[in-house]
């Protein structure tokens, strides 16, 4: 597992929850000071944050890393690539 795919991760879990209504792009993009286009953008895989943004957005929403993870990936051997 990469940091990119962590951040992947984060950004489906941003999907999930504008499309279940819990936030909306324009919040989002409010609470971390980018533009709702830029937001809308990162959201359908145009474009992507930068570390910095996803650890303000991921503090700002209490997700952790260990939301990210599957439990089942906990105890997985690591790959090296």
């Amino acid at each position: 597992m990469t940091l990119g795919d962590l951040q992947q991760r984060f950004v489906n879990l941003l999907r999930k929850r504008v499309r279940n209504g819990e936030l909306t792009e324009r919040g989002l993009a409010r609470m971390v000071g980018v533009s709702q286009p830029h937001m809308h953008n990162v959201l359908h895989g145009k474009r992507a944050f930068s570390l910095r943004t996803t650890d303000d957005m991921m503090r700002q929403l209490r997700v952790d890393v260990l939301d990210l993870i599957e439990p089942d990936e906990w105890m997985s051997p690591r790959k090296r690539s």
